[in-house]
């Protein structure tokens, strides 16, 4: 009941408000854009206060870290065994720290992912683009699209009960040691996952190409595929390579999948048929429970954050050089 008489008053001084204000003289465009703008300030000033906040947090974080577990150690060990006591009366180990694991699992499986998503994606993207019917293009391009919808834990739960038992049984028929758990089976499915981002962006590029550059080329005597690969890609290199830096943060960012398909296990090894684990699934593991945030254990998490918004950031920057040096503008 209060609250809707609160309501009733709010809306009836506003109401008076905007009467009071009405007259022949008030200028009602430069006014409403006026409002728009100070809006549009306030939402731009939250997003970059946001961010900055965000950055100062893991930044102060992991200062407090590096106070406790040398940088050295940190970047080049090459064990990671975060495990030491939470207070003075329990009996932990001394923990160890050394990230490399982390790093190497991240970059195998992100690699395996690359490798499947970028050449689907993009062969994709060109036959949307290039040689589908409109009719088949506006059936196929959401049916791809909808992989990019569905939840990760769906990906994930594929992968530990379809994917992985195959990969371990068709490696067993050849004499292998396959784990339970690898990276392989979790790139493999994580690769799937994003080929819609390199799809999509790569063919809506292509597309943007004008079309006279196409017909110039073919009326110079080169075949179909010729003009796709040396004018239309070339022409659309800065938009692909966006989406594919995109594709691999999204990927260097994933948790679920790699849970679920390649383990906890911080191994250091480059043989995909191994169980590993990545950054984000260690930093998930390390804030799990009850903590204390003046642990070396705890505060790991937010040096392991700090990396991995430092090497997304690094991509984004590398992205936008990339678009700047071969942008070329069409008339």
């Amino acid at each position: 009941m209060n609250g809707a008489l609160l309501f009733l008053v709010v809306i009836l001084a506003a109401a008076y408000f905007g009467g009071s204000r009405i007259s022949p003289t008030l200028l009602a465009n430069s006014t409403v854009e006026k409002l728009i703008q100070g809006l549009l300030l306030i939402a731009s000033t939250i997003a970059v206060v946001t961010t900055i906040g965000i950055v100062l947090s893991l930044l102060f974080e992991s200062i407090r870290f590096f106070r406790l577990v040398p940088p050295g150690e940190f970047f080049f060990g090459l064990k990671w065994s975060p495990q030491t006591a939470l207070r003075a009366d329990q009996v932990g180990g001394s923990g160890s720290f050394g990230a490399i694991p982390l790093f190497a699992g991240t970059a195998l499986i992100s690699a395996i992912a690359m490798a499947v998503a970028v050449p689907v994606g993009l062969l994709s993207a060109i036959y949307l683009a290039e040689y589908s019917s409109p009719r088949l293009r506006s059936l196929l391009k959401p049916m791809l699209e909808i992989l990019a919808g569905v939840p990760t834990v769906v990906y994930g739960f594929f992968a530990a009960l379809t994917v992985a038992p195959v990969i371990r049984d068709w490696g067993e028929g050849l004499g292998l040691d396959v784990a339970s758990e690898s990276a392989l089976a979790a790139g493999l499915v994580m690769g799937v996952m994003i080929v819609p981002f390199i799809s999509s962006l790569s063919d809506d590029f292509i597309t943007a190409v004008p079309r006279g550059l196409r017909e110039a080329s073919l009326g110079l005597g080169a075949t179909r595929s010729e003009t796709i690969r040396q004018v239309v890609l070339p022409a659309a290199l800065p938009g692909i390579v966006s989406g594919v830096l995109l594709a691999l943060s999204r990927a260097i960012g994933e948790t679920m999948i790699v849970v679920m398909a390649a383990g906890l296990g911080a191994n250091l090894t480059a043989n995909p048929l191994k169980a590993v684990t990545t950054v984000t699934v260690q930093i998930v593991t390390l804030l799990v429970g009850d903590q204390e945030f003046d642990s070396a254990k705890t505060l790991a998490a937010f040096a392991l954050g700090l990396v991995l918004f430092a090497t997304t950031l690094i991509f984004n920057v590398v992205a936008l050089a990339v678009v700047r040096k071969y942008r070329e503008q069409y008339e």
